[in-house]
């Protein structure tokens, strides 16, 4: 039996993987690395979701086996937080599902709604599920790109009179990780009209809509009028309230599509450990100041990245939402690649982030990195480029004089 299985033949290989490795050979030499790759968030889980946590794992009846679609009281606190911050009317009962994080929530509804050779208009870069979800089920991706503009609206025309099948779906991801791109009610509704027009699907990965520093809030595109006749969208408790592990997530919207996704679920799983909902359940009811909290670190964190690596001769873009920048590669190692220049930083800069072609291959000349440090350890992250660029500058200068 040497032949790859079919499903893990249809996945590329796994770019950060290399990244990686090189971290952690590093790490065993005893190297303190800078990891600013992954979005692993560092700040801890609020107290208050803690001890509810503890209190309710205390009570016996809470170690049977849960509810796949989630316990009632999650799901009503998931309707209560979209009415109160979209001015959007969910039913807990059949337009909410609560899931294993929003990438669980996304692998499923792809599994749901796909038939092999189906097609399914996704951002180019954007966070790997959204790709690879359709791909392990038989579906076809076709890139549009990443940026709420014009240049979005166009292609997914051009998708629907030149595909054969016709798109079934379309992805969004505003805020968008990598890029930190945000879209505006207008192009929503835009997407929306269109969607209905031609039948097409939306989902939409809201994950980062409590991540933001400028300007109004990030909306929702269920705030389109009709959009529920067509949408579901994701979110997650992971950036919001610190809470990467617990794996809590929400899938909302269309009845169809989620009464679908909520079949797939019941298959595969039971649900989240109660306990860890009920808490979640507190989260959502009282978490507006401990949201306020998380903000203002990031924010404070993104400050210190764009000024402390913009000294270093590394420009790097202020993001306006997510726990990201997304930056260029400096012009002299552009040629390398994201994965090469990613792990010439970890040797040479003691300093890990994401490469960009991870996220798709219009990427590649960037990098993606992650304020998962504290201010601290980012300005020493600052001054460890500061020092590999200056010397890599005299490198140059020393080999161009000697020719």
């Amino acid at each position: 039996m040497t032949e790859e299985f079919h499903k893990v033949r249809r996945l590329p290989p796994y770019v950060f993987e290399e990244v990686n490795k090189k971290k952690a050979a590093a790490r065993a030499r005893g190297v303190d690395i800078i990891d600013l790759g992954m979005g692993n968030p560092d700040l801890p889980t609020p107290s208050f979701v803690v001890d509810k946590l503890c209190e309710a794992i205390r009570d016996p009846r809470t170690h049977r086996y849960s509810a796949s679609k989630g316990i009632a009281g999650l799901r009503r606190a998931q309707a209560a937080y979209y009415a109160r911050r979209f001015n959007v009317k969910l039913n807990p009962d059949t337009q909410i599902v609560a899931t294993l994080g929003s990438k669980e929530g996304f692998a499923n509804m792809a599994q749901a709604i796909t038939a092999p050779g189906d097609v399914v208009l996704c951002p180019n870069p954007t966070y790997p599920i959204h790709a690879f979800g359709f791909l392990m089920t038989g579906g076809t991706i076709r890139s549009i790109p990443a940026r709420p503009d014009e240049d979005f609206l166009r292609a997914i025309d051009r998708a629907v009179r030149h595909s054969i099948p016709k798109p079934i779906a379309i992805i969004l991801n505003y805020p968008s990780n990598p890029t930190a791109y945000e879209a505006t009610l207008d192009f929503y509704a835009e997407v929306v009209k269109f969607a209905k027009e031609h039948e097409i699907i939306i989902l939409s990965d809201l994950a980062y809509a409590e991540i933001f520093f400028d300007g109004a809030p990030p909306p929702s595109v269920l705030e389109v009028p009709g959009a529920m006749d067509v949408t579901v969208e994701f979110t997650s408790m992971s950036k919001t309230f610190s809470m990467p592990g617990w794996r809590v997530g929400f899938a909302v919207g269309n009845e169809r599509l989620i009464a679908a996704l909520a079949r797939v679920k019941s298959y595969l799983d039971y649900g989240a450990f109660t306990p860890i909902q009920v808490a979640a359940t507190a989260a959502l009811n009282a978490g507006d100041a401990a949201i306020e909290e998380v903000r203002s670190v990031y924010r404070h964190r993104r400050n210190v990245l764009v000024e402390s690596f913009g000294r270093a001769g590394f420009h790097v873009p202020p993001p306006s939402s997510t726990m990201f920048a997304w930056a260029q590669i400096p012009e002299a190692y552009r040629h390398m690649g994201s994965v090469e220049f990613s792990k010439m930083l970890i040797e040479k800069a003691d300093v890990a982030v994401a490469p960009g072609v991870g996220f798709g291959e219009y990427g590649d000349d960037f990098v993606r990195i992650a304020l998962v440090e504290n201010e601290h350890r980012i300005r020493q992250a600052a001054r460890n480029l500061r020092r590999f660029l200056a010397t890599e500058q005299d490198q140059g200068q020393k080999a161009a004089a000697g020719a």
